[in-house]
């Protein structure tokens, strides 16, 4: 997987391009980590992810928390069918805001 971090003042974007999965997971934590701090508006663009599993949906669980904590908004733009059908059958659809 690769990630494509972009911050303008206290937006940051990060786009995910591969899978999601126990192998990658510690990819988007360590890019949250690097730059979580500060961000009021947090966006995934999933428009190339593939796949995601258990082990991504508990990062953005962790994200999601990590930005209410600081009063922040957290969105997932781009998702596919995939991806989306996941949200729905996790009850993520109901806990995230996605786009």
């Amino acid at each position: 997987m690769t990630i494509e971090a972009r911050k303008e003042q206290e937006k940051l974007t990060l786009k995910l391009k591969g899978r999601l999965d126990t192998t990658t997971a510690g990819q988007l934590e360590e890019a949250l980590r690097d730059y979580l701090d500060g961000t009021g508006n947090l966006v995934l663009d999933f428009t190339l992810l593939e796949y995601i599993s258990s082990a991504g949906l508990r990062v953005l669980l962790a994200a999601h928390k990590a930005m209410k904590k600081q009063e922040g908004t957290m969105v997932v733009k781009g998702a596919n069918e995939e991806v989306r059908e996941v949200f729905t059958i996790t009850g993520f659809a109901d806990i995230l805001n996605v786009e």
